[in-house]
């Protein structure tokens, strides 16, 4: 299968500063559902092959010129080939409609990465890890409950976006209030189809409320402000409308209590989505798992804190499952 063309955008357009210690340059990728996914490669220089390697994703909405390229990049600096990717329909990368996830697809697409990544000369296939940042956390824990060749997978700030489609934050909705979400998505569907187009869902405003929860806050000041991006689809017009709808009923994390290889959850103490990473841990069974709770941090400050992101306990993690 050959990759579609897309049109990458090669100027340094990213939301944090370009390293000196890595080189970078832009790959594309296809999934087995013949979408091209486009994504940043960083390389470290001064470091022969084969090389571990990590492929980077999230957060839900976001763009790979955003958290998951820091991540990718500082990963790099610290001597892993590493791609940070758009998954498919967002960013750069291939898919239409436009701005839509699917829990099945969007694993997939970490799959892929793998894929990729497992026949670069420069990378050894036996030394592949992944991170999910946000949404693409609970996508990367599901992903290593299907892909064995992923030797070592990362959670941070991790959500379930099954559980928060279905119950709501905090599992605050009842049975009632998932009926009326159901008709409220299948008559914009049929709007949708009429239209011949597929209306968002606006995103966030430009502007907090000054009565907004905290994390809405937390998510304006660092999407509308701190790291906008033109093609991130929080930083504009938000997802499709009817995005949500297979999350209603395809449940991610069925089978994270089965996943043998390493798996490392980290979380800030003070983000309204902590609890999503600590239900998730109960699941995982052995020794390899760990737990990181980072004290007095929110849910964004693990999107671009350096000060609170912790890359060496990161590190020191793939260093020891993927050797």
């Amino acid at each position: 299968m050959e990759n579609e063309k897309l049109a990458l955008s090669q100027e340094w357009d990213k939301t944090f500063s370009q390293s000196d210690m890595v080189y970078h340059k832009k790959i594309t990728f296809h999934n087995r559902y013949g979408i091209t996914l486009a994504a940043d490669m960083y390389t470290p220089k001064d470091h022969g092959g084969p090389l571990p390697a990590l492929a980077v994703a999230g957060p839900f909405g976001a763009v790979k010129e955003q958290a998951s390229g820091l991540y990718a990049q500082t990963m790099a600096e610290r001597g892993f080939l590493t791609i940070a990717f758009d998954p498919s329909y967002t960013g750069e990368s291939g898919g239409e409609p436009r701005y839509v996830a699917s829990p099945d697809i969007n694993t997939e697409d970490f799959c892929a990465a793998v894929d990729f990544l497992s026949v670069q000369e420069n990378v050894d296939p036996e030394k592949i890890g992944i991170i999910g940042i946000c949404g693409w956390g609970g996508m990367a824990l599901n992903a290593a409950a299907i892909d064995t060749r992923i030797k070592a997978t990362v959670a941070s700030t991790m959500y379930d976006m099954s559980r928060v489609t279905v119950n709501g934050y905090f599992d605050a909705m009842s049975e009632d209030d998932r009926y009326q979400l159901r008709v409220q998505l299948n008559q914009q569907r049929t709007q949708d189809y009429k239209n011949g187009s597929y209306a968002l869902a606006g995103g966030l405003p430009e502007e907090a409320p000054e009565d907004a929860p905290f994390f809405v806050k937390d998510y304006v000041a660092y999407y509308k402000h701190r790291a906008y991006h033109k093609r991130s689809l929080n930083s504009n017009g938000g997802w499709n409308m009817t995005s949500s709808l297979s999350f209603l009923n395809m449940p991610l994390l069925s089978y994270t209590g089965e996943i043998r290889n390493a798996v490392l959850v980290i979380h800030g103490e003070k983000a309204h989505s902590c609890y999503f990473s600590r239900d998730a841990f109960k699941k995982l069974e052995g020794d390899n798992k760990e737990l990181m709770i980072i004290p007095g941090a929110v849910h964004t400050d693990l999107y671009d804190s350096m000060d609170v992101i912790p890359f060496d306990k990161i590190t020191e993690f793939f260093n020891e499952y993927l050797k």
